[in-house]
Parts: structure tokens; C-alpha cells; sequence
């Protein structure tokens, strides 16, 4: 496996918001609320299952993954073995059923993972909602796949640099963050706004006709 490989869990924390990204996993930060404290725990839950057949499907639990192409790692909540030989990873996550693409981005990277390790395509996988306690399928297509690689690159250069990202535009993505109060994005808005403002006060004047 390569030294750079990618935590998995990096391409969700990116697709959120980088400067999160770097928060966690370059500068090592981290801080719970209730939401990630109520996602460890259900996380913590399916892990302690192991694994389980259940009408003919085996169910691995917590099963490392890595791809040494793509240089990431990381473990899928589940992965169900159905007798047909299919395999099928599915995402724990605890708010109700909806599409976030950095959702979707882990589980194809896990997908990906999973092709490699054992040989076999992985075109589906799904999201299960602990809110909503329902599914959503997620079709590992080849935009899906391109994506994943694209990130994969993204996240591997931003952390190779030293300053952290600003925030995201999207303050809205700010309000439940674990890590607001170590990110303090408003104040990092700020700064850029007052550099962007000292910017155009000294600009040159225009030289007379």
C-alpha cells in the first residue's frame, strides 16, 4: 500500500467541506457533537456484530478495505455476500433518507476498494438511514468512479499543503459542525474579506493622458 494512501473517510469529510477535511485529518482535530456522538454509536453497535448470514446472505461487518491503485484505505460498515456472488456494501448513517453526494462518494470508493481486493465488479451498493430506517441504493456508475479518483487527488493535495482552506461559501454547512468553534469560519470570512478590501485600496492610480 502506498505511504500517501487516503483515509476513505477523507473523501466524505471533503465533499462536505475541505477546510474540515483538513481540520481532521491534517491538523488532527476533532471535536463531537450530538450528531457524531449518535453516529459513533450506532457505528459502534453494527461493528460489534461481526458478521451474520441471514436468508442465505453473508453480512461481514467492519471489513477493512484498500486499493493500492487508488492509495486509500478505510472499512465498510457492512458488506453483504448474497449466494449469487454479488457483493453488496452498505453505509450506516444516522439522519433520514436523502442524497448527499459525499455520502455517495464513500460508498463507491469502498466500491472500489472491494473490486480490487476480491476481483469481482461492485456496481450497487446503499446507504441505510438509521432516521428513516430505510435504504437507498446507490448505482456505482462511471461519473460515480471518475469522481472518486478526482477526489482521491483533491484530498491528497490538500493535505500535502501547510495553510488550511477557507471555509466553504455555504454557512449553512456550518451550523451543526463539530468543529465550528475550532474552525471559527465567520472570522475567516472575515479576514478574507478585509485582505480582499486592502487589496484594492492601494491600488495604483491610473496615469494621467
Amino acid at each position: 500500500m502506498v505511504d500517501d494512501r487516503v483515509p476513505i473517510s477523507a473523501l466524505n469529510q471533503y465533499a462536505y467541506c475541505p477546510r474540515r477535511c483538513y481540520l481532521i485529518h491534517a491538523e488532527g482535530e476533532f471535536e463531537d457533537n450530538v450528531h457524531t456522538l449518535r453516529g459513533s454509536h450506532e457505528h459502534e453497535r453494527v461493528d460489534r456484530q461481526r458478521h451474520e448470514v441471514s436468508a442465505g446472505v453473508r453480512v461481514e461487518y467492519a471489513l477493512p478495505v484498500w486499493s493500492r491503485r487508488l492509495g486509500l484505505s478505510g472499512r465498510c460498515d457492512a458488506v453483504e455476500f448474497p449466494p449469487d456472488g454479488t457483493v453488496y456494501p452498505v453505509e450506516y448513517k444516522h439522519g433520514k433518507r436523502r442524497r448527499w453526494i459525499n455520502d455517495d462518494l464513500q460508498l463507491a470508493a469502498q466500491a472500489l476498494c472491494l473490486e480490487e481486493m476480491l476481483e469481482r465488479a461492485v456496481t450497487r451498493g446503499a446507504i441505510y438511514h438509521q432516521q428513516s430506517r430505510r435504504r437507498r441504493e446507490v448505482i456505482v456508475d462511471e461519473a460515480l468512479r471518475r469522481e472518486v479518483e478526482d477526489t482521491v487527488a483533491a484530498v491528497r493535495g490538500l493535505l500535502s499543503k501547510t495553510e488550511r482552506p477557507p471555509p466553504v461559501e455555504d454557512a449553512r454547512r456550518c451550523g451543526e459542525c463539530s468543529l465550528r468553534d475550532i474552525c471559527q469560519p465567520e472570522l475567516a470570512r472575515a479576514e478574507r474579506e478585509i485582505m480582499g478590501i486592502k487589496a484594492h485600496l492601494f491600488e495604483p492610480e491610473d496615469e494621467a493622458l
